[in-house]
């Protein structure tokens, strides 16, 4: 092997990626595990009630990411102090603001659309929050401090906690608690794991940042984040008001077969290579660590999405039953949003850490809004055309953004007065 291929590869960026993509894999063998015993134990209509419920949270969480974490990653060494106590600050009012989102959204479920079982459950996992706080400032700094294979670590012990716990339940308890209750009481482990690897106390002397720029910036990546949890979770939503529980449940299946570990891994890959684009001088050297790991990163992905797309004919009736054969196209069309995703992660992690996500929210909202559409008018058919339409509008939405995006940054190599609005 070449020797700059070989010191490419020991590079901090790959030892860390290799950790938390090992880690990452690790706790995506025991969802699938975890998915197994789902297949065999439940029926499509409790997936159904169950994926109603974990859709319309996992909605409603992305409003924890505020986006101040992002800021203190990329916060200057004289002003990480200072940025950490206003975040200390807006992560104890915002937090709790959403749990009562959360418990509103739960109360119109249940009584408003007759889903008891789904708002019952909703309502429990509002205590997520209450365990947050007191782990986001020690998570931030550890991603700062490029300390990802201990943030890489504890998110696994959590995931991993967390599937194992339902394995057991399902075994026991065929429920749709038995797939809510672990995320809830896996919560404070991630708070004391993650208080113990870093210890972070307030330094009054420090004072805070100016409010109104902080929360700027985060403004636009919550909304930025909100559009892409629409995108991804209200399609389900969608499916179970246009095909009812048991094709809503189907569904589900499928999407976890079909993305659930590509996704994880493209979402650690962003993780990852955030804080070295901040750490690494505005510009060409920047651009080159973009495109050096984003085109490594390309070739990885491809290979792994081709063997998991031409495979699943085969592997999904052997491992998860016969009766999940039929699952076998919806699988096979939802591992290729893995493509559009990649495309969304590269842009999101180069805009944010040149502060301007402002492309990335356009980019988001659009997808969002198109995908979704696109999912309606395709369930007007069928399922598998639904969820085709689906991905194909992710397509044709990241694509022409990737490609604007790369014409912008080399008029900015060719010409600095394109700097203002390259990223």
């Amino acid at each position: 092997m070449p020797t700059h291929i070989k010191s490419l590869f020991k590079h901090p960026f790959f030892t860390a990626m290799l950790a938390y993509g090992s880690l990452e894999l690790a706790a995506r063998i025991f969802r699938l595990f975890t998915v197994i015993v789902m297949a065999w134990q439940m029926t499509p209509e409790y997936l159904g009630v169950a994926a109603l419920s974990l859709s319309c949270f996992e909605i409603i969480r992305v409003l924890a990411n505020i986006g101040v974490g992002q800021q203190i990653i990329a916060a200057s060494d004289q002003k990480l102090e200072a940025t950490c106590n206003s975040g200390h600050i807006i992560f104890w009012i915002w937090l709790p603001l959403v749990a009562i989102v959360q418990t509103i959204v739960a109360l119109i479920l249940w009584f408003g659309f007759g889903q008891a079982l789904a708002g019952q459950m909703l309502m429990a996992l509002s205590a997520v929050y209450i365990f947050m706080p007191g782990g986001l400032i020690p998570c931030f700094r550890l991603m700062r401090d490029k300390k990802l294979k201990t943030t890489a670590r504890i998110s696994a012990q959590q995931t991993i906690a967390d599937h194992i716990l339902t394995a057991i339940l399902l075994l026991i308890w065929p429920s749709p608690w038995a797939i809510v209750l672990p995320k809830l009481i896996t919560a404070p482990l991630w708070l004391i794991w993650m208080r113990s690897a870093y210890t972070w106390q307030r330094v009054a002397s420090a004072g805070q940042v100016p409010m109104r720029p902080l929360l700027g910036f985060s403004i636009k990546v919550l909304s930025s984040d909100v559009m892409l949890a629409a995108r991804s979770h209200c399609d389900k939503l969608i499916i179970g008001a246009c095909f009812g529980m048991g094709a809503l449940g189907t569904y589900y299946f499928a999407f976890n077969a079909g993305i659930s570990i590509m996704g994880s891994l493209i979402a650690a890959f962003g993780t990852v290579l955030y804080p070295y684009l901040c750490a690494a001088p505005q510009g060409a050297e920047r651009l080159a660590i973009l495109k050096r790991y984003a085109g490594l990163g390309a070739a990885a992905f491809a290979i792994m999405l081709t063997a998991q797309i031409l495979l699943a004919p085969i592997y999904v009736p052997l491992v998860f039953g016969a009766k999940w054969a039929m699952a076998v196209p919806l699988i096979m069309i939802l591992a290729l949003a893995a493509i559009p995703t990649f495309i969304a992660t590269i842009i999101m992690v180069w805009t944010r850490s040149a502060n301007r996500p402002g492309f990335d929210l356009i980019l988001s909202t659009i997808s969002s809004i198109a995908a979704l559409s696109a999912l309606y008018l395709g369930s007007l058919i069928s399922l598998e055309m639904a969820a085709a339409s689906w991905v194909f509008a992710l397509l044709a939405t990241s694509i022409p953004a990737g490609l604007i995006l790369i014409i912008r940054q080399s008029a900015q190599q060719r010409n600095p007065i394109f700097q203002g609005v390259a990223s």
